[in-house]
């Protein structure tokens, strides 16, 4: 089944997991680069955390192309797309 087929709860949960969990190995790596507790290169992390953000934008994106949508779901996919969307441009100036 093709990701553009699925119901909208599902896309927009996965499109908030996908952007939660990107933002939580952002913040590890961060967390790292300032106060170096492990002796690791963070730059894989960086580019896991990156892809997860734009995964998950691009999960919101899915729902919000779709013809009959719910005002609900159109609401919630905006939400998303800002907070995902500033949270990217965070990490993308923080590297």
């Amino acid at each position: 089944m093709k990701w553009s087929e699925l119901p909208e709860p599902v896309l927009l949960q996965r499109s908030f997991l996908f952007g939660i969990v990107g933002i939580i190995l952002g913040t590890l790596s961060l967390i790292n680069t300032h106060f170096a507790y492990l002796d690791a290169p963070m730059g894989p992390l960086n580019g896991v955390s990156l892809l997860l953000q734009f995964a998950g934008i691009g999960q919101s994106i899915l729902v919000l192309r779709k013809r009959k949508l719910a005002p609900e779901f159109k609401e919630k996919a905006q939400i998303l797309i800002l907070v995902l969307g500033v949270a990217l441009l965070f990490f993308i100036f923080s590297l």
